[in-house]
């Protein structure tokens, strides 16, 4: 007789099949092992061996209760089988949380909570997201980019490199709070890098195409380039 087939739900964290094909073989359990404990274990009738080895070569995700149950089956956490987290929602698994955990953690309500994660638009105040932070273990980047101010930083940033810096010092801030100079440092190099893609670009041959394009692959990655800058000037 045929499984069932897996119930519908939403959709996956960014899932590192490697790294759970590594942790099977350390314990010496073979994809049978590990599909025996899923349906046993943890109710999900349909796992099966073929199902665990396509998880394992990157033919298929496991969606977040798949996720949860194969950490448990391989004795890890949730978040060392997934890849670098993104969102609010991938945080909160890596973590191993449950939603109303979170929501009670940060003095939200949970339906509200789950309204936030869902949008991927941070509404808490001040109070609320200096304990988000702390629960979920953010540094800054991943604070920026889990409560939705990812792309306004990328607006002002190219902005800030393309015309003169100095006025998006206090913008930049209020989405980054960094040491003011740390952040001047920062803004002013990456102003510096640009401007010599444009003058390459503009040079007296016209500028090489591959000129051009190093300059909208450096715009494309602004925010890498200004988290990197930054981390470095910490150093």
């Amino acid at each position: 007789m045929r499984p069932p087939s897996p119930p519908p739900g939403p959709a996956a964290p960014p899932f590192n099949a490697p790294a759970a094909r590594r942790l099977r073989a350390a314990l010496g359990m073979g994809p049978e092992h590990v599909a025996h404990g899923m349906r046993v274990s943890y109710g999900l009738p349909y796992v099966t061996p073929d199902l665990v080895v396509a998880w394992e070569r990157g033919t298929a995700a496991p969606s977040s209760p798949e996720l949860t149950a194969l950490a448990g089956v391989l004795w890890c956490a949730p978040g060392e089988l997934i890849g670098r987290p993104r969102t609010l929602r991938e945080h909160r698994i890596a973590r191993g949380m449950a939603p109303e955990d979170v929501a009670r953690a940060v003095g939200v309500e949970l339906r509200g909570y789950l309204r936030m994660e869902e949008s991927g638009q941070w509404r808490g105040d001040e109070r609320q997201s200096s304990a988000l932070a702390r629960v979920l273990g953010l540094d800054l980047p991943d604070f920026v980019a889990v409560t939705g101010r990812e792309a306004r930083l990328a607006e002002l940033l190219h902005s800030a490199v393309a015309t003169r810096w100095q006025a998006y010092v206090r913008p930049v801030l209020k989405l980054a709070p960094l040491e003011r100079a740390v952040l001047e440092e920062v803004l002013q190099g990456l102003h510096q890098d640009y401007q010599g893609h444009m003058a390459a670009t503009l040079s007296w041959g016209g500028g090489s195409r591959s000129a051009s394009e190093s300059g909208r692959e450096f715009l494309d990655r602004i925010v890498d380039h200004f988290w990197a800058a930054v981390e470095s000037r910490r150093r």
